[in-house]
């Protein structure tokens, strides 16, 4: 089979190229498949064949969302969109990727597919609409949200979560992390699995896919510390809903219902963090 990856040489991007190893897989540069020009992606088709696209980029600086809202819609809607739409034209499943930005935050346990939306950011809403015309542009389309990635990206521009704890402690600085904020922190190497055997299903529609079990910012960042053998804690600290220019959700915990019920599973948050802290960056 072979994949056409946009977004290939980021978190989640380098994790498929990592670990499908039993298909072909084409992830080409920016400068040759841009997803918000459609004579580049009309190309790509034209010269790839694909018999599978999965979709990795987004626009997801989340406070840059909120300034530059058209921006974000036409990279994370309208561009979408139109690449569902040439994916349904040529007959090609669809894979895109979500965030669980499209939810509040005010609950008090881990959100499924059928809950109600309600995104507090630009950012959100312009995931959420991507998701809708993804869905509904007769593709073949599986909607994929997940939460708080972190993985070995080949041109990683900044460090990980893990990395910057982990290095602030060990250098003696304090780590202070609000502990009111909760998620499924998802390592991509998991995720990239997961979706692999997704794919293998034909059955599409929206699924939620992250490390199991809700857990705070704070107690993640504890665990990261404990498994990298470095001894400090991080330190409660206030918790500020709007950090930049976005306004965040404080539970964004997402459970898995849709995936256990084709009996796919991914590993816990500490086995996210082992796998991890366990593995080599790339270096192709």
């Amino acid at each position: 089979m072979k994949v056409l990856l946009l977004g290939g040489y980021g978190q989640l991007g380098t994790a498929i190229r990592r670990r499908w190893t039993e298909v072909e897989i084409v992830a080409p540069e920016r400068d040759e498949l841009d997803l918000e020009r459609d004579a580049s992606v009309q190309s790509a088709f034209e010269r790839y064949r694909p018999e599978l696209v999965v979709n990795c980029a987004s626009f997801h600086d989340v406070d840059r969302c909120e300034r530059e809202p058209q921006r974000a819609f036409e990279a994370n809607a309208y561009a979408v969109w139109a690449l569902a739409r040439r994916c349904a034209k040529a007959d090609v499943p669809f894979v895109t990727f979500s965030t669980d930005y499209v939810f509040d935050g005010e609950t008090a346990r881990p959100y499924n597919e059928g809950d109600a939306e309600r995104p507090l950011s630009a950012y959100g809403a312009s995931k959420l609409a991507g998701e809708v015309l993804a869905l509904r542009a007769g593709a073949r389309a599986y909607v994929v949200r997940t939460c708080g990635l972190y993985g070995h990206a080949q041109r990683r521009d900044k460090p990980s979560f893990i990395d910057r704890v982990v290095a602030r402690a060990a250098a003696g600085e304090p780590v202070t992390i609000a502990p009111s904020i909760v998620a499924s922190p998802t390592f991509t190497g998991h995720l990239a699995d997961a979706v692999l055997k997704l794919t293998a299903t034909a059955r599409y529609g929206l699924y939620h896919a992250v490390n199991e079990g809700p857990v705070s910012w704070l107690d993640f960042a504890a665990e990261a510390m404990r498994q990298s053998d470095v001894a400090a804690t991080p330190v409660a600290g206030a918790f500020e809903r709007r950090v930049g220019a976005a306004e965040r959700p404080v539970y964004s915990a997402l459970e898995n219902a849709n995936l256990a019920k084709l009996g796919i599973r991914l590993p816990g948050w500490r086995e996210g963090i082992r796998d991890y802290l366990g593995g080599a960056a790339p270096v192709g």
